[in-house]
């Protein structure tokens, strides 16, 4: 699935089975909710945090699903392409980092 289909196939479901989007802010505030809820699971389990009861079968990658979704539903809700945005992205990258990460002693 491309950045585009996911885009569109969350805005049909949102219409469809969700009724209607969330405004903007009450996403935000999911999407940190969701973003908290990955970190929790990462320091559990890559971290030094042991396991909580309500942790236990609980899956990294559907949290980053979560995450994603949320994401994809603002960028829905305030016109951006993500395709764009995220090749954009990697060109801002290519020119800013094209010898700094070659070049610091602390990535050798």
């Amino acid at each position: 699935m491309t950045l585009d289909e996911a885009q569109v196939q969350i805005d049909t479901w949102i219409k469809t089975v969700g009724v209607r989007y969330f405004n903007e802010l009450t996403n935000l505030g999911i999407l940190m909710e969701e973003v908290g809820e990955l970190s929790r699971l990462m320091v559990r389990t890559y971290g030094e945090q042991s396991f909580k009861e309500s942790d236990k079968g609980k899956e990294i990658s559907d949290e980053m699903a979560d995450v994603l979704w949320v994401l994809i539903c603002l960028a829905n809700q305030t016109g951006v392409n993500l395709t764009e945005a995220l090749q954009k992205n990697f060109d801002k990258k290519n020119i800013r980092d094209a010898n700094r990460h070659k070049e610091n002693e602390k990535l050798k």
